[in-house]
């Protein structure tokens, strides 16, 4: 499980695998890319400081030998169980890579694997959960103050769940990605409401681009009324669906990567590290909701002058 021996200073590596979490909303996604800010600029940016690699111009910092992602998520998209994995020094622990993260990057789990190990080829396995505000359209359901009542979002639960279950098996999603190869995908879907919220839970062995968004955002047509099940299947046909006729992704802030599976990998949970990224994650859930509080009361405020009119 070890990898060479020493690194480039003589200390002891081992090839480590490390679970990440981030909230994607202030980055350009996960990969590097030119003048943009990202998830991996910060944890390259951590390792430099940390001398793991070499500083480089800018946010370009070097790449430790080995290193690889379980996934390129895309500007917005957050993640609870990023996997990254290269030759570590044995005392990089989450803990300590966290030494240099900001807030918004937290690493709270490792695993020690063998040589070789591949974030994104060894993975078996990914899970998304898409967080869609979705009122039920049920009048029952419906919240009593009028003020509240968003009936431009409300979804029906069953057309919702009919067109998710449309997707679910093997299918060739070509016509809801832009990736022109690996969109042959075999698909698990499911959606649990919570409040006005649907969370649907997306897995497969991988995901073309913007698969995820996409699938959401048809489903909710459909649960909105604006689509029908037939558009679902023609979606899925093999002849390709003109721009008019297709679907554009549903916003990225909502997604979040919830899981990457790996056979061989066991991943220790750092308490510490967990700890820290519970009280991150808790502050910036706190924030979102305090600025959530003002909108809704200037949405009510509105409301009321409109009926003293």
């Amino acid at each position: 499980m070890t990898g060479d021996p020493n690194d480039s200073t003589g200390r002891e590596t081992v090839t480590r695998a490390f679970r990440v979490a981030y909230d994607g909303r202030e980055y350009a996604g996960f990969q590097r890319q030119p003048h943009a800010h990202t998830v991996a600029d910060a944890l390259l940016g951590a390792l430099a400081d940390h001398g793991v690699v070499e500083p480089g111009e800018g946010p370009t910092h070097a790449t430790p030998p080995g290193y690889a992602a379980a996934g390129r998520t895309d500007a917005g998209v957050s993640a609870v169980a990023q996997t990254v994995a290269f030759e570590a020094p044995t005392w990089l622990t989450p803990r300590a890579f966290n030494g240099h993260l900001p807030g918004s990057v937290r690493v709270w789990a490792a695993a020690d694997v063998e040589d070789g190990f591949h974030a994104t080829h060894d993975a078996v396995r990914r899970t998304y959960r898409y967080h869609l505000y979705a009122p039920s359209a049920d009048a029952a359901d419906a919240p009593a103050d009028p003020a509240r009542r968003d009936p431009e979002h409300a979804v029906d639960d069953d057309r919702f769940r009919a067109a998710l279950a449309r997707f679910d098996g093997e299918h060739d999603f070509h016509n809801l990605t832009t990736d022109e190869t690996g969109t042959v995908r075999d698909l698990d879907a499911r959606a649990v409401r919570e409040g006005d919220t649907l969370v649907v839970e997306l897995a497969a062995d991988g995901f073309p681009r913007a698969l995820v968004r996409r699938v959401v955002a048809a489903a909710r047509a459909v649960g909105r009324g604006t689509a029908d099940l037939a558009w679902i299947d023609r979606l899925l046909a093999a002849e390709p669906v003109p721009g008019e006729r297709g679907v554009g992704p549903a916003p990225p802030e909502p997604l979040v990567l919830w899981d990457v599976t790996y056979p061989e990998a066991a991943f220790a949970v750092d308490p510490e590290a967990a700890e820290s990224a519970r009280v991150a994650f808790g502050e910036r859930h706190r924030d979102a909701r305090h600025a959530a509080t003002a909108t809704g009361a200037v949405r009510d405020r509105l409301f009321s002058a409109i009926k003293e009119r």
